[in-house]
């Protein structure tokens, strides 16, 4: 549910997809797709799903994050860079020149709701209105003034004080002070969010003093893809790696289903933080590698009613930040489904070590060419293999003895090329 307070009444490889015969923007066309987060995840991407990747950011830039509405009072820390904000337990802000941290570690942390923009870290001991966590609300200025004071743990695992003094609603300005806690290097600053207006949040580093903007412009991205804390089921934080999504945007999960399901019309609209959330992949600890299971299917409806669908088929782990997937149009604002003679597409592992698994539905009765070829031009592989009677096929090339290297993993039909350009390891 949405807090916000009432105010007045207004160096890896990228792995790309050509597409011939089809429109990417083709209702009912699935493509392959990539991001790369890098080593330790160190990066995260914001991704369109109708462009494809918008922008990658560096994770270890911002330590908080305000967010740029007049009427929210949501403050972020970065979690998943090791940010962690406890509230401080001996004193209210007047405690600001004496703050004692003996037993820091013993208090309990706060992080961002992993469901919820709009709960920040900040506001994890918010009470309901007027008591938004780090601040009281006044119903005549429509401000926000602190009562709250923090100690913060900063993503170079240095310590700070913090207290948010006041936000200026009417304004959309922020003041806040932090400072070492021997009260050293002591800042104070005022921040104008409408230099921001074109995005949710912006970032503030703690560490060098100055204002960082890592997010897009919020009306350029659906989906995000980030390391962030999540609860477990026993109410532990945990760090994990998944996918965020814009509040503008909705989601609907289906589970276990096959990658071919193609029906968005059951259930609810979900339009939280993490309806894709982390939990689409698994640790095989016996093998020592992430595995996808092909039982999620996710539809992401923009806020114009485009709607996408979006399956996950690989993901490397932290050695290379490598989320691989199948997405595509499945209808515009208005339109129930998609067409079942089209051509669907899905290309995986990528990158793949001993076999290629090819997967195509729709177009029944066309004849199909599996190819795999090299940056020159040169074919190592071609297949045609058969269909089944509904029209589906399932096929896996053998690459046991192909080279690791980049080569074109092609799909032919009599009317379409599909090309994919895919990653082969040892």
């Amino acid at each position: 549910m949405k807090k916000m307070f009432p105010f007045l009444s207004s160096g890896l490889f990228v792995i790309i997809l050509f597409v011939f015969g089809f429109s990417a923007k083709g209702q009912g066309t699935m493509n392959s797709d990539s991001v790369v987060m890098s080593a330790g995840y160190a990066n995260e991407v914001y991704y369109s799903m109708k462009n494809g990747i918008v922008q990658t950011s560096p994770r270890a830039t911002w330590d908080i994050a305000f967010r740029t509405s007049k009427r929210s009072s949501s403050i972020l820390t970065n979690d998943g860079a090791g940010v962690v904000l406890y509230t401080y337990p001996k004193a209210d802000t007047a405690g600001w020149s004496s703050v004692d941290t003996t037993g820091l570690f013993s208090w309990k942390p706060m992080y961002n709701d992993p469901t919820d923009w709009e709960n920040g870290a900040f506001s994890r001991n918010a009470k309901g209105h007027p008591d938004y966590g780090w601040g009281i609300y006044n119903d005549v200025t429509h401000d926000l003034t602190g009562d709250s004071l923090f100690v913060i743990k900063l993503r170079d695992g240095s310590v700070k004080k913090l207290r948010i003094v006041k936000k200026f609603s009417s304004l959309d300005i922020y003041n806040f002070r932090y400072a070492n806690l021997d009260g050293s290097n002591e800042q104070l600053v005022i921040e104008d969010l409408n230099e921001f207006r074109s995005k949710d949040f912006f970032g503030y580093s703690l560490i060098t003093n100055e204002v960082v903007g890592f997010e897009p412009a919020k009306s350029t991205w659906d989906i995000l893809f980030t390391k962030y804390v999540s609860v477990q089921p026993d109410g532990t934080p945990y760090p994990v790696v998944g996918v965020l999504s814009n509040d503008s945007v909705k989601v609907k999960h289906f589970h276990p289903v096959s990658i071919f399901y193609n029906d968005f019309g059951p259930g609810n609209w979900d339009s939280t933080r993490s309806p894709i959330g982390w939990n689409w992949k698994k640790f095989d600890l016996e093998n020592f590698v992430y595995v996808v299971p092909d039982t999620n299917v996710y539809f992401v409806r923009q806020v114009k009613g485009d709607v996408y669908k979006l399956y996950f088929t690989s993901f490397s782990g932290s050695s290379s930040g490598v989320v691989t997937f199948v997405t595509g149009k499945a209808a515009g604002a208005g339109i129930a489904g998609i067409k079942n003679n089209d051509i669907q597409v899905s290309i995986f592992p990528n990158p793949a070590a001993t076999r290629i698994n090819f997967n195509v539905t729709g177009g029944t009765g066309e004849d199909l060419t599996f190819t795999l070829t090299d940056l020159a031009g040169r074919q190592l592989r071609a297949d045609r293999p058969g269909r089944k009677a509904d029209g589906l096929c399932a096929y896996s090339m053998d690459v046991t003895g192909v080279q690791p290297g980049i080569y074109f993993a092609t799909v032919f039909t009599a009317a379409t090329k599909t090309v994919t350009k895919i990653i082969i390891t040892r």
